[in-house]
């Protein structure tokens, strides 16, 4: 008994802290007190702390080899991390700092390290299935896609983002319909804001049934092959040169 107590106790003090940390994030009056409610409550579900050594490196990274301001940031979770920016994107200069594994709300937690400081004129964002499938709703993917969108509208209100949905899956297929309901409210939320580019990848990746295409995906049926990228940055490639 005593050691549920202790373990409660310690939960409430995390909630807390990452509350707190998240507060500044919270500012803006386009959020409602429902989402600031399903965004902390999102927070801790996985501690965003675990990535503190990933982040490390970037900034590392900065130092040593300071990236270009004023151009394209991809971040988000493993489908950027395997995206080869430099090779298909070779006329534009990019920087990526996607991280594998990582939710919606990790990017935001972490924005001060991986998205303010680069000054991006175009940010496209990936992330959404890992939330998914950690039994995350559609409704706090939403929550936390419109805290992004404030924090990055605080600090660059002319910065253009570019959102690819969330994917469809053969490894993940039987959270399809949460995904769909999150890219449906996501794209929604989108249609309402300036600069902000909703690309709804499933368009390419299901076949005629309705099922994702095979031969888009790695051996693990999750992350997706060359063939795969080739077709997200066909969708994505004209909306960065768009008045670039």
């Amino acid at each position: 008994m005593f050691h549920s107590r202790f373990k409660n106790f310690w939960a409430i003090i995390v909630y807390i802290v990452l509350a707190f940390c998240s507060a500044s994030c919270l500012s803006s009056g386009d959020l409602s007190d429902s989402d600031k409610k399903l965004h902390n409550e999102s927070l801790l579900v996985k501690n965003p702390e675990r990535w503190k050594n990933n982040i490390q490196k970037f900034k590392e990274i900065d130092v040593n080899n300071p990236p270009p301001l004023n151009e394209v940031l991809f971040v988000g979770s493993s489908s950027i991390v395997g995206w080869d920016t430099q090779k298909w994107f070779s006329d534009t200069k990019t920087i990526n700092r996607g991280f594998g594994g990582s939710y919606i709300c990790d990017s935001v937690y972490y924005a001060d390290d991986i998205i303010l400081p680069y000054k991006p004129k175009t940010i496209v964002f990936y992330a959404g299935d890992n939330d998914i499938a950690d039994n995350k709703s559609p409704q706090m993917l939403l929550a936390d896609f419109k805290v992004l969108v404030s924090v990055i509208r605080k600090t660059f209100p002319e910065t253009r983002i570019i959102v690819v949905s969330t994917k469809p899956s053969i490894d993940r297929w039987k959270y399809w319909p949460k995904m769909k309901e999150a890219n449906t409210l996501i794209n929604e939320y989108c249609k309402t804001q300036k600069e902000i580019y909703f690309v709804d990848v499933s368009k390419v990746m299901l076949d005629e049934t309705g099922y994702p295409r095979k031969e888009l995906f790695k051996e693990d049926g999750l992350h997706i092959n060359e063939k795969g990228y080739e077709l997200w940055t066909s969708l994505v490639k004209p909306l960065i040169e768009k008045n670039n």
